[in-house]
């Protein structure tokens, strides 16, 4: 397994929170509140972070207890989503996923006419 590292952002602590990952680990509540909620699959959330064109930022407002992150990304299929995940061993654990808001889509957006993707 392969999470895609060539992505922009600076995280809090600088180093690269997804070096580590092999794999994810899902909240069975979180994966289904999520797909009622959100409409997202654990397998379209967890694509996400296989697609070059990704954004990954520590969310330091959301870190008291744990350190937690946020991506912006998209699917194989091209939907753009929100993911708050945290890190856990070397396991990815995704916290809630959700279709990208305006502000969210403009700067990805952004993102991906700098980075030419």
């Amino acid at each position: 397994m392969c999470i895609c590292q060539r992505y922009t952002g600076v995280v809090t602590d600088r180093t690269d929170p997804l070096a580590a990952c092999t794999g994810f680990e899902w909240d069975d509540a979180n994966a289904v509140k999520n797909r009622e909620r959100h409409q997202v699959t654990t397998d379209e959330a967890e694509s996400v972070f296989f697609h070059e064109s990704l954004i990954v930022r520590g969310d330091v407002r959301h870190s008291r207890r744990e350190k937690r992150y946020y991506a912006l990304g998209q699917t194989s299929a091209g939907r753009r989503l929100f993911v708050a995940f945290t890190i856990r061993s070397s396991l990815l654990r995704v916290i809630s996923v959700r279709d990208m808001n305006r502000k969210e889509r403009d700067a990805y957006a952004k993102h991906e006419t700098e980075a030419g993707a």
